[in-house]
């Protein structure tokens, strides 16, 4: 960063899906690529660490579950990573290395349950904060978990305030309250929607927060997936089953880098970040543009277990 200055790099790329090791490999090359071309911060889209295998079922149908549902679940179930495990040691090697601030999407295995979970390193390898996904679409609630409140948060680092917020998280108003009222100032949106939609969402977010958004959006062919893939999608190693959309919008709505479907790419702005300030002189939704006698939002920040042992009350 310098004069306020942060170059910031979204990366439009898919995982070796179910190849753990081989996304690894990929992911440290595509940063050490982004550092080599200015960035200070390289933000990776939803699921790139184990993957997001669009067009499976798991088998599942209301009150049934095939043996070949629960395979597939198992090899996901492989794939995914452990927070403190030498994987996720890895990814803080990969910021550390190219010295930069990496937000990565990852599949984290905790006990028996995945989530869809968002990883913040500083460029000296350390894991900054973690967000889970708090509330899954659709036919993710079949393999993904559900996170808490207690991984809500916006860290402070040298080149200024970052957070995340997964996919159609986004679409949760309270949850963009909760990151702007902690005074965010780059939101990271990593994302495999890949609809025109996602757009003019990253644009609202942008000017409702006054803050830089830099969505990272998969692109993932049927070339990327094993040949036994099953998903309900076209055939041949050329297909794009998610294809991009990548962008990055400054605080007043201005897209610095516009959305792409071309293909994999590493997408390059300079982000001032006297802009901030500049939008909030005249709308800031969790200070002078609030009206706190007629609106409030609780957020209840404690983790969730489902067992308290005695000395944990």
């Amino acid at each position: 960063m310098t004069n306020g200055i942060v170059k910031a790099a979204v990366v439009q790329a898919a995982p070796v899906l179910f190849d753990t090791p081989k996304t690894l490999e990929k992911l440290l090359d595509l940063t050490r690529d982004a550092s080599s071309q200015g960035a200070d911060l390289v933000v990776f889209p939803e699921a790139f660490v184990g993957g997001y295998p669009k067009g499976l079922d798991f088998g599942a149908r209301l009150g049934l579950r095939t043996d070949e549902g629960r395979e597939d679940f198992r090899r996901y179930f492989e794939s995914a990573i452990e927070l403190h495990g030498p994987q996720s040691e890895l990814l803080g090697e990969a910021a550390r290395s190219a010295g930069v601030h990496l937000v990565v999407g990852v599949i984290e295995r905790d006990g028996g349950t995945l989530y869809c979970t968002a990883l913040m390193y500083s460029p000296e390898g350390s894991l900054l904060g973690k967000h889970r996904k708090l509330m899954p679409t659709a036919l993710e609630r079949i393999v993904w978990g559900f996170g808490d409140g207690s991984t809500l948060p916006v860290v402070e680092t040298a080149i200024g305030r970052l957070g995340t917020v997964i996919c159609w998280e986004n679409y949760m108003p309270l949850l963009r309250m909760a990151m702007y009222a902690q005074r965010i100032e780059f939101y990271c949106a990593p994302t495999v929607d890949d609809r025109e939609t996602w757009l003019p969402t990253m644009r609202t977010i942008a000017l409702e927060g006054r803050c830089f958004v830099l969505s990272a959006c998969q692109y993932l062919t049927r070339a990327d997936c094993p040949a036994a893939y099953s998903g309900s999608l076209p055939d041949g190693q050329s297909s794009v089953l998610i294809r991009g959309g990548s962008c990055i919008i400054d605080p007043l709505g201005n897209v610095l880098v516009p959305p792409s479907f071309e293909g994999e790419a590493i997408r390059i702005a300079e982000l001032d970040r006297r802009m901030i300030a500049r939008g909030k002189y005249d709308l800031d939704v969790a200070g002078h543009y609030a009206r706190p006698d007629v609106f409030r939002l609780t957020v209840d920040t404690s983790p969730r277990s489902s067992v308290i042992f005695g000395d944990e009350r």
